[in-house]
């Protein structure tokens, strides 16, 4: 069941995603926080003892004893510690439309679910009359288990007349410093400069931006007034091939994209695995005291291929409620900025 913490820690933990949504994801080490606060920690990378550990101390009237947080394993690439309490979060719990790992995503409605999909498979993640969005599942089989481990390797998003392709490139060792993001628009690869900070506009949709959130494997991808993507590409490491069992090879470190997604002007019609969650209609028949809530129904959400409308919940062209697609036009349009 998805963590519930008390309203001032929810929003406290509001404020902070907001800030880290516009700032850069390059991993800084932690100072120690005022009293009070919150301090964003990166989990570390490679082999050994991945999680991140904080000491917090209350140096308030108080005076309670430090105390020592500890970065779950789901946090791939952000950790929030508030101190003194040591509480730990993972943008994974609060802000809707993150996926993370196995694919674990926040829905709409605020609840954590996973959705396994199935290797070399696509799936649709949202689809609305003028906006649709799928994914691209890699994995590896287990043979002790019914399903293959999973990860999205690569996101296909259709908008007005146009197509955004954003992949994690096969690497079989992982480098920090190498960028494995690839980005293509209408087909044609998009080439942005390696440093933080840099930016890439269609001539053809201004309103769509690219943004380097660090020098290397993370992105912010924008459409004005219709979505915001913030996006890394990330490696399994061997630490937690051999915990989990994931089977990673020395030719394969399973290079995939830790996800998160902002949607504006979705109609009430909305579907797909992630995009149902945000109808005002949609009802939750998960079972939330699960460790794993898993949603099913995969056969509704396959697609022929990344950039396919073909899924049996598609809304994608079908019909535009009023104002909605015809916005989406308009900000793909050169007059509109």
């Amino acid at each position: 069941m998805a963590p519930r913490w008390p309203a001032v820690y929810i929003a406290a933990v509001a404020l902070l995603l907001l800030l880290l949504l516009g700032v850069s994801a390059a991993a800084q080490p932690p100072l120690p926080p005022p009293p009070g606060s919150m301090v964003v920690i990166s989990p570390k990378q490679g082999v050994g003892k991945r999680n991140s550990e904080f000491t917090c101390r209350d140096t308030g009237r108080r005076k309670r004893p430090g105390c020592m947080a500890t970065c779950p394993d789901r946090c791939r690439t952000k950790c929030l510690v508030l101190c003194p309490t040591c509480k730990t979060f993972c943008l994974c719990d609060f802000y809707p439309g993150f996926s993370c790992g196995d694919p674990r995503f926040t829905g709409g409605d605020g609840n954590n679910f996973y959705f396994h999909g199935s290797k070399d498979h696509d799936f649709c993640l949202l689809s609305d009359a003028a906006l649709h969005v799928n994914a691209h599942f890699i994995g590896k089989r287990n043979d002790a288990m019914s399903r293959d481990f999973t990860w999205i390797q690569a996101l296909g998003v259709l908008f007005a007349h146009h197509r955004l392709g954003l992949a994690a490139v096969h690497a079989a060792r992982w480098d920090p410093a190498a960028d494995h993001l690839d980005l293509t628009f209408d087909d044609e690869h998009v080439d942005l400069p390696p440093h933080d900070g840099a930016r890439w506009s269609a001539p053809t949709a201004p309103a769509l931006s690219v943004t380097r959130t660090a020098q290397a494997n993370g992105v912010v991808v924008e459409l004005r007034g219709v979505f915001r993507i913030v996006a890394s590409a990330v490696p399994i490491t061997q630490e937690e091939s051999r915990v989990h069992n994931y089977g990673v090879t020395d030719d394969d470190c399973l290079v995939h994209l830790d996800l998160g997604f902002k949607f504006q002007a979705l109609t009430d019609d909305v579907h797909g695995v992630l995009g149902q969650t945000y109808r005002s209609d949609y009802v939750n028949r998960l079972n939330v005291t699960a460790n794993m809530p898993v949603m099913g129904g995969a056969a509704n959400f396959v697609s022929s291929g990344l950039f396919a409308t073909d899924c049996a919940v598609a809304r994608f062209g079908h019909g535009t409620a009023t104002g909605t697609g015809a916005g989406i036009s308009m900000v793909t349009d050169a007059k509109y900025v």
